[in-house]
């Protein structure tokens, strides 16, 4: 599934990153902070306007914000 669409407060674990979708200067953002193929991450909550922009996401201690953009290029797989 991708990362938009997943439950909040679901531990994901991140399958594949399509990175020529996402900006070049915005995929090293999120490289340097350790989102990645193989990281846990944890949709905490959604924007509450237009669509619903932008996703906060847990990724290992820190709280970051996705556009939906750029959540729509990550896949992931929850983890049971």
């Amino acid at each position: 599934m991708q990362l938009h669409q997943a439950p909040l407060r679901r531990v994901l674990r991140v399958d594949s990153i399509d990175w020529p979708a996402i900006p070049q200067s915005e995929g090293h953002r999120l490289r340097s902070l350790g989102l990645e193929e193989g990281a846990l991450v944890e949709p905490l909550h959604r924007g509450i306007l237009f669509f619903r922009d932008p996703l906060a996401v847990r990724v290992g201690r820190m709280t970051i914000a996705l556009r939906r953009k750029v959540a729509l290029a990550i896949h992931c797989t929850a983890i049971d």
